[in-house]
C-alpha cells in the first residue's frame, strides 16, 4: 500500500512547532483595514494555535 499524501492546501496554511503545537494565522487582515484599529489589526497579525475542535482533521490532512 502506497504512503499517504499530505494535504498540500493544509501544509502551505499551518506551521508546527517544535514543540508539536499547530500555529494558524488569524482571519481579517485581508481588506478594511482603514476602518479597523491599530490594536486590532495589531492583534489580528498574530499566529494563534488551531483549535481543540479542529485540530484532528488538520492533523489528518498533515499526514500526522
Amino acid at each position: 500500500m502506497p504512503k499517504q499524501k499530505s494535504h498540500s492546501g493544509m501544509g502551505k496554511r499551518v506551521k508546527v512547532t517544535g514543540s508539536g503545537k499547530i500555529m494558524r494565522q488569524q482571519a481579517g487582515l485581508r481588506h478594511r483595514l482603514e476602518v479597523k484599529s491599530s490594536k486590532e489589526t495589531r492583534d489580528l497579525s498574530r499566529s494563534v494555535e488551531v483549535s481543540k475542535a479542529d485540530l484532528p482533521r488538520v492533523k489528518k490532512l498533515l499526514g500526522r
